[in-house]
């Protein structure tokens, strides 16, 4: 029994281990292979789902033979304005023009004539000739009354074309070439004219894109008149993240033509990763606008709807009169596309020319949604989806189109990652405790049928009630987790293991280098330390660590590399001598070193041959080590001048920040600490001195027995109520008195509050430093601290001023009193979300023992609005002592 057990034990570990590495490859490593076999099963799907598209929608597509006998793409708007007159005719219920009119049509022919026009209005066959032959006429009349030789030769001049007809023929032509030029330039006038019929919808293009800061200006009327108003968020999803996709810019209709539509919606794609497009988005948000897609905006108005009438729940899905449209959080709908039968298109499609020319009758587009799109090749871009390699816009918006209408979408429910889950738990157990135990022919026999099941299930969902399970990954789960289970069980598992442990002797050897050639010498010791068999070559790797650990004042480590080296081989270089120095400094505080030797005001040389002394910083000696911060150590001191014990606090500033900081960052260091060091209050941490010592700055400070409210923050260790009301009061008028002098603290919180063990009275701790850390970073990027006790203005990066520092006493008072912080989240974003916006739960509902005035105190000294706390730290400490003094404190 007991060996039974022991190998059921070893197969769980075994089918665990290879779950883990499994997920870490198909949802990390591979990810993107991984899911295309799970979008390969998806489009599978789509085509197995028998739907028959909406007999509403009809397509004139814009094709090879309209463009043979029309001309290239774009055409004249006068043509397509007649082509959409030519729909209207036919009682079209709705139209939809793909194409994007995004700047007026520049007519060169207009313009030719106009300058003709222009031209012969200047000429002399308009302004002197007429003038001259009227001229000429009368001087011929006046000679022929003299002459009467010369009265026929008048007679017939009086009679011909040029005295007759040549001004009236000249005014004719100009005015035919004036009106021949306004009629060119008239094209987007007759293109709105066949919009004004409010029936046509018209496409924009948005920029995707997180936006920064605010727009140049606001979109025209014409365009905001289709965003979406009705906006409801009952699952928090603006807390989450989980909003439409962001846009930054857009490109609008010209106003001539936006103006006369009856509805204007975004016309973007968004395809997957693989190029294929399987998903629409039906909103985008532009700035704090929300914009419906042009399927939307199509369906809605053949339903009579306007966009007042959407309703958009984010996080959820779309509300369209009432059908309700689920989608991913970022409201994108899962498209159905409809198969090509028996050869023929899923929806009629008909040559824009056919239409024009009058081969095809209109009554056909009777009550029909039509679309018009360029199919033509060569006239734009066309896309995969699960039902063709190549499909054109205007097709994909077709099939979104009927999806709305019919409700044939796939949805994911939101119970779908659990089942996946459970699927996968399922699947471990089987591998590792069914499959070990059966017979190689069975185990696979079984295995295949659950294969098969998984991918006929997540078929067969979206074939019936159009639900999409995620279940390929797992059936590659199990078909691979059946071929190592079944090699671990004919024991190949040893072979396996001798080549293994080479190749991970090899990349632990591998991977310590590269952490130690990146500075992370914790993180080269531990990979070096599981490198076996251990021989001289890694032993040398190990002694370079050591030291390095010794360059960085680690001497402790260091000591731990010597000692693992000396396990091994005792007389390796010079290991002993390393040691027993290494061991002597860990035990001594050794800040730098310098060219020549000890001096007063110096630092101990490094140098394992002189005598180990304590070690100076400026003119204070360095007794121990207190403690570590975030930025440095903190050390007990002495002035060996006056035998006066101190507390030194060093930063490291070179390791914190970058070079080209540094030197400012000194100034502000140096201005900050003398600042702080004008402060003299009884609950302020005195400043004795500041300086810097090789690449360590340092404060020296008055040093106090005591220890932090830290411990008092637990609400099984809290101090009594009105002790607490005493020290904050304390603490509060220590603000007021470093307010009015033009210091703000910047990190109240309770570790920044010394508690002197003797006279139980409150010290404030560094003043001045927090602006200092407020631009330091660690070596993962993230900001030193939490924003746990930090005022709304603080966390928006406004300006803050002594009320912030309140704030941040309000939050410390709350959390003495109740054991509790007020806002409390799992995120940073949520934590700094609440802080911000929502109101923090009442003392007395965690502690109803509490004074009811303090739930006042508190409620003013938390209020968002810097402005309706209290005005400074006197106020804030009389009203403390007031509820102090009730309870007779």
């Amino acid at each position: 029994m007991a060996v039974k057990e022991k190998l059921w034990s070893r197969d769980w570990f075994a089918a665990l281990a290879f779950a883990i590495l499994f997920a870490v490859l198909a949802y990390g490593v591979f990810a993107d292979s991984f899911q295309s076999l799970e979008r390969y099963t998806y489009d599978l799907g789509v085509r197995s789902r028998e739907r028959t598209p909406s007999d509403r929608i009809a397509i004139v597509a814009i094709d090879d033979d309209s463009i043979r006998n029309l001309g290239r793409w774009p055409w004249p708007r006068a043509l397509q304005a007649q082509l959409i007159d030519k729909l209207h005719e036919g009682g079209a219920r709705v139209v939809a023009n793909t194409a994007l009119y995004l700047e007026p049509e520049s007519n060169a022919s207009a313009a030719a004539l106009q300058s003709i026009a222009s031209d012969l209005e200047k000429s002399p066959l308009t302004q002197q000739i007429p003038v001259e032959i009227e001229t000429f006429g009368v001087m011929l009349d006046d000679n022929a009354a003299k002459d009467q030789r010369l009265s026929g030769i008048a007679r017939s001049y009086k009679d011909s074309a040029l005295a007759h007809d040549y001004a009236k023929l000249m005014r004719g032509l100009l005015t035919r070439l004036q009106t021949a030029a306004q009629d060119g330039d008239s094209a987007d006038v007759k293109l709105g004219k066949a919009l004004a019929d409010d029936k046509v919808v018209l496409p924009m293009i948005f920029t995707l894109g997180r936006p920064q800061g605010r727009p140049d200006a606001a979109l025209p009327d014409y365009i905001r008149r289709n965003a979406l108003t009705n906006i409801q968020d009952r699952v928090g999803a603006r807390a989450d993240g989980e909003m439409p996709l962001p846009a930054s810019a857009v490109q609008i209709p010209i106003e001539p033509l936006g103006t006369q539509a009856l509805a204007i919606g975004h016309l973007n794609v968004t395809p997957d990763v693989d190029g294929a497009v399987r998903y629409e988005p039906l909103v985008l948000q532009y700035y704090d606008e929300f914009y419906p897609s042009l399927s939307l905006m199509l369906a809605a108005s053949a339903l009579n709807l306007k966009p007042a009438d959407i309703e958009v729940r984010l996080g959820e899905g779309v509300v369209l009169g009432g059908l309700d449209i689920a989608t991913t959080p970022s409201l994108r709908m899962y498209t159905q596309f409809y198969a090509d039968r028996d050869g023929k298109p899923a929806f009629p499609v008909d040559s824009a020319y056919d239409v024009l020319s009058g081969k095809l009758p209109l009554a056909r587009y009777k009550d029909k949604i039509v679309l018009i799109g360029t199919t033509a090749a060569g006239t734009g871009d066309s896309f995969a989806t699960p039902v063709s390699a190549s499909t054109a816009p205007v097709l994909t918006l077709a099939h979104s189109v009927s999806s709305l209408l019919q409700g044939d979408f796939f949805t994911r429910p939101d119970w779908a990652r659990w089942a996946e889950l459970g699927v996968f738990v399922g699947l471990l157990l089987y591998l590792a405790f069914v499959v070990p135990r059966m017979k190689a022919t069975l185990a696979a026999l079984v295995s295949l049928i659950l294969i098969v099941a998984l991918v006929g299930t997540q078929i067969g969902l979206m074939v019936s009630h159009a639900i999409w399970l995620q279940l390929t990954i797992a059936a590659v789960f199990l078909a691979l987790g059946h071929a190592f289970m079944t090699v671990k069980k004919f024991n190949i598992t040893e072979r396996l293991k001798q080549t293994s442990d080479v190749e991970g002797a090899e990349s632990n050897r591998m991977l310590g280098l590269a952490f130690q050639g990146q500075g992370q010498l914790d993180m080269a010791f531990e990979k070096f330390r599981r490198v076996q068999p251990v021989d001289d070559r890694l032993l040398d790797l190990i002694y370079n660590l050591a030291l390095d650990f010794e360059r960085k004042r680690q001497f402790n480590k260091a000591e731990s590399a010597y000692q693992y080296i000396a396990g091994f081989n005792k007389e390796f270089r010079d290991v002993p001598q390393k040691l027993s120095r290494a061991k002597k400094l860990s035990e001594t505080v050794i800040l730098g070193s310098s060219g020549g030797g000890s001096h007063p005001g110096g630092t101990l040389v490094l140098d394992a041959t002189q005598q180990l002394e304590k070690p100076m910083l400026g003119r204070y000696q360095v007794e121990k080590e207190l403690g570590k911060g975030a930025m440095g150590i903190v050390y007990m001191g002495k002035d060996p001048k006056i035998g006066r014990q101190v507390a030194i606090k060093t930063m490291a500033l070179s390791q914190e920040f970058e070079p080209d900081e540094l030197a400012g960052v000194k100034e502000r260091f140096f201005r900050e600490a003398e600042t702080a060091g004008r402060l003299t209050h009884p609950h302020i941490v005195s400043i004795y001195d500041a300086g810097e010592e090789h690449d360590l700055a340092y404060i020296a400070m008055e040093f106090i027995r005591g220890f932090d409210l830290t411990r008092h923050t637990k609400a099984n260790n809290l101090l009594p109520v009105d002790e607490v009301l005493r020290l904050m009061a304390d603490a509060a008028d220590a603000l007021n008195y470093a307010h009015a002098n033009g210091i703000v603290h910047r990190d109240i919180k309770p570790a920044n509050m010394m508690l002197v063990e003797t006279t139980r009275s409150l010290k404030l701790m560094d003043f001045g430093i927090a602006r200092i850390t407020d631009s330091s970073k660690t070596k993962t990027g993230m900001v030193l601290g939490t924003p746990s006790y930090m005022s709304p203005e603080q966390l928006a990066g406004r300006r803050v001023d002594g009320r912030s520092d309140l704030f941040s006493l309000g939050v410390t008072l709350y959390q003495l009193l109740t054991g509790a912080l007020p806002f409390q989240a799992e995120s940073m974003a949520t934590l700094m979300f609440k802080i911000a916006n929502e109101p923090h739960a009442p003392p007395l509902a965690l502690r109803p023992d509490l004074p009811a005035e303090i739930d006042q105190v508190i409620a003013r000294v938390l209020h968002k609005d810097a402005a309706q706390r209290y005005a400074n730290g006197a106020e804030l400490a009389t009203a403390l002592r007031q509820v102090l003094a009730q309870l007779g404190g």
